[in-house]
């Protein structure tokens, strides 16, 4: 698959990159990508959650009424959960949520969620762009000459860039990753994938 390298003036360049099909090409499989997306969610996780059940609660152990003649029902301890101040029935407790998935697995799932962007032409590849000092403006002017300062979008870049990275993090809607680190969350869930055109070369090393 071949597509156009823009500027970051938003015209075409008059030159063209190649997506590998390997990568960008493969038939989706959704089983696998379900398979990712749930891990990726789990281990976004605290699993700090706790509450305080009837063994926990710091009460008098003491009958607080005789067995029998209230006409009420039987009850031995105020840290029954029935009772206001009591303890939680079945509350939560600290656990961990990791969930671990095969290399093999999440490769896939990437060439996956890549080809379904690639298929629905929701993949731009941008020229190389960098920035010498932090300007936010500079970096949505680019999204703007590119029509997609509106769309929930993924950039992509070859390496980590400070400047870059601080340019382009207080941009609503717009996530920034490098190469070697997309996950196949982040690719699904945004409406355009913004290739740097370095950055295609580090998608190929990681996948391939």
């Amino acid at each position: 698959m071949n597509i156009d390298i823009l500027n970051t003036n938003g015209k075409s360049t008059g030159r063209s990159i190649e997506l590998p099909d390997s990568i960008f090409g493969v038939e989706p499989n959704q089983h696998v990508l379900y398979l990712a997306v749930k891990e990726y969610l789990a281990n976004q996780r605290q699993g700090t959650a706790d509450s305080t059940e009837r063994g926990d609660v710091h009460r008098t152990t003491k009958k607080f009424k005789r067995q029998k003649g209230t006409g009420g029902a039987r009850a031995g301890s105020l840290k029954n959960p029935m009772f206001k101040g009591g303890g939680r029935a079945f509350g939560p407790h600290p656990r961990d949520y990791t969930q671990k998935l095969n290399k093999k697995v999440k490769t896939i799932a990437r060439k996956s969620a890549l080809s379904q962007l690639a298929t629905n032409g929701k993949i731009k590849v941008v020229e190389d762009f960098s920035f010498e000092t932090p300007k936010t403006k500079e970096f949505y002017n680019i999204l703007k000459n590119l029509e997609l300062h509106n769309n929930k979008i993924l950039v992509v870049t070859p390496e980590y860039n400070e400047m870059f990275y601080m340019a382009g993090r207080n941009i609503p809607k717009t996530s920034l990753q490098i190469a070697k680190d997309l996950n196949t969350y982040q690719i699904l869930n945004c409406q355009t994938l913004l290739l740097t055109e370095s950055s295609i070369d580090k998608i190929k090393e990681t996948l391939s």
